[in-house]
């Protein structure tokens, strides 16, 4: 639930900014009587139940139900000095007791249910959600809706969860999760002094500093019906979801307004951040500013070339065959043109996590070292080629292709289609429902021009999770090739000959934006 000074910042653990501080927060208003919006059904969106946004996805032959309660809460309304508060907040009411039960009595009352209580988040949204059999879902309503409402607040809670979130930050982000860790330190250079730089799950002093009455002050001011929208789907009775929503009438009207937002970083030089730890692979993250939303219409041509380029785990995309399958780099090569966080064990990307500023991104995962700064200009080359040249256009089509199928099962169940339904209230548009309208009727020519307009090798935000930093940092800094060893012989002469192109492609970068951070000292303010 990031230029020299900018980086020298980054380097002291001072990267991380907090928001703007919000208004004080109205006095809440009485529950509005919904009596008349009710008479009809509740329509996607709409403020049809006592105030409250909601989605409603009704299957009468699915024996399961799912429900998603969805704030506009996130990282970015932290305040400063407290990072890490919206997150653990969540936590506190997802994963601690209730005014009625105990944590521990909460996990019992769900066992026999055979159900659980998901709690997740990020920069600009938090989500409680979970899926029952219609048998059982009055009963997992309560314990959600008791969750939320009426939350403990418990000392022991407040410990445990907290604690959890230091582990997170002190052993897991920095101590064995190298690929998030990539990820994370682009993401504190890219978005530099921007509430999207630090973890959603807070800083170590940040951590340290919140109380759990900061807690109390924060669920009070901002988890309110303004920024509250409940969705409901699969085979639930008749009048469920009108009584469920009732029950949030309970929280306050208002909030302060949604945090502002400083504008996208524009830069026109690369940047290099070196996270030095013991490590035997070099993870690597690349990140560049983007001012494309699910609302503008280059959206949806940079998905074509997004999934051209790199598909979150398969092997549709360019970097995948080319790094991993003809070349046997590492794992899985990736490209991304807004937030991605994978649900689960699944392939598939989670709902409700959309961001009003996005990103493009390029994931390598870990690749061995002597053949790292190899990995990192083949995916700047592949890149580069697909701007200058265009997309093909069997490549074109076979992804068009591709995604109509492949974007159905990303809503493929109840939760997930109530989760892409709620983005649609979010963000304006439904990502898959725009999907499979604008695709049938989608040109080569849109895709080129988008990518031409919008993306760009240059202006680069790059990451590397190394262990030998500054040896990293020079080897690019001094322009000088470098190539390939393969560890079997038999390379295909054609891509020996485009290997002797890639170990010289340039990738531009000076001394004053280079920073090699030791891994203990990112994250800590």
């Amino acid at each position: 639930m990031m230029t020299s000074m900018m980086l020298a910042a980054a380097s002291a653990g001072t990267a991380f900014a907090a928001p703007e501080k919000p208004a004080a927060p109205e006095k809440a208003a009485k529950p509005e009587n919904s009596a008349k919006s009710e008479k009809k059904p509740a329509k996607p969106g709409k403020s049809s139940v006592a105030g409250i946004r909601t989605v409603f996805l009704p299957s009468t032959a699915n024996p399961l139900v799912a429900l998603r309660v969805f704030f506009q809460v996130g990282a970015v309304d932290d305040p400063d000095g407290k990072q890490g508060l919206s997150s653990l907040t969540a936590e506190m009411l997802g994963k601690g007791g209730s005014k009625a039960r105990t944590y521990a009595d909460v996990l019992d009352a769900l066992y026999p249910l055979a159900a659980q209580i998901r709690v997740y988040g990020d920069k600009e949204s938090i989500v409680f959600e979970g899926t029952v059999h219609r048998d059982n879902v009055a009963r997992f309503a309560d314990l959600l809706a008791d969750q939320i409402l009426t939350p403990r607040f418990a000392d022991d809670d407040f410990t445990r969860n907290r604690q959890d979130a230091l582990d997170y930050i002190t052993k897991t982000l920095r101590g064995n999760n190298d690929e998030d860790l990539s990820k994370q330190a682009m993401a504190t250079i890219l978005f530099y002094n921007h509430p999207y730089g630090g973890p959603s799950r807070g800083t170590v002093a940040g951590l340290n500093a919140i109380t759990l009455e900061d807690v109390r002050t924060l669920y009070a001011s901002h988890f309110t019906r303004d920024r509250l929208i409940v969705g409901v789907a699969g085979g639930y009775p008749d009048g469920f979801a009108e009584t469920f929503v009732k029950r949030f009438a309970a929280l306050p009207a208002k909030s302060p307004p949604l945090a502002k937002l400083p504008p996208l970083p524009k830069q026109k030089r690369n940047r290099l951040i070196v996270v030095e730890k013991d490590t035997r692979a070099y993870a690597i993250s690349i990140g560049r500013a983007l001012d494309v939303t699910r609302k503008d219409p280059d959206f949806y041509p940079l998905t074509v070339a997004r999934s051209y380029l790199g598909e979150h785990r398969t092997f549709n995309g360019v970097l995948m065959n080319q790094l991993r399958e003809v070349r046997g780099l590492n794992y899985g090569d990736y490209a991304y043109i807004e937030n991605f966080i994978q649900d689960s064990w699944t392939t598939f990307p989670l709902p409700n996590i959309a961001r009003r500023q996005p990103h493009f991104e390029i994931w390598l995962r870990p690749v061995p070292p002597h053949n790292g700064l190899f990995a990192l200009r083949a995916a700047l080359y592949e890149t580069d080629k697909l701007i200058r040249d265009g997309i093909p256009q069997a490549g074109f089509e076979a992804t068009k292709k591709f995604l109509m199928n492949y974007s159905n099962l990303w809503a493929q169940d109840a939760s997930r289609r109530l989760g892409y339904a709620i983005d649609g209230v979010v963000t304006g548009k439904d990502l898959v429902k725009e999907l499979q309208s604008r695709l049938p009727k989608m040109k080569k020519a849109d895709v080129d021009a988008a990518m031409r307009k919008h993306l760009s090798v240059e202006g680069l935000t790059i990451a590397i999770v190394a262990d030998k930093g500054q040896q990293v940092a020079d080897t690019l800094l001094s322009g000088a090739p470098t190539g390939i060893s393969y560890d079997t012989a038999g390379t295909p002469p054609e891509v020996v000959a485009e290997d002797d192109l890639i170990k010289r492609f340039p990738v531009p970068i000076e001394k004053e934006n280079v920073r090699v951070i030791p891994v203990d000292k990112l994250f800590e303010k």
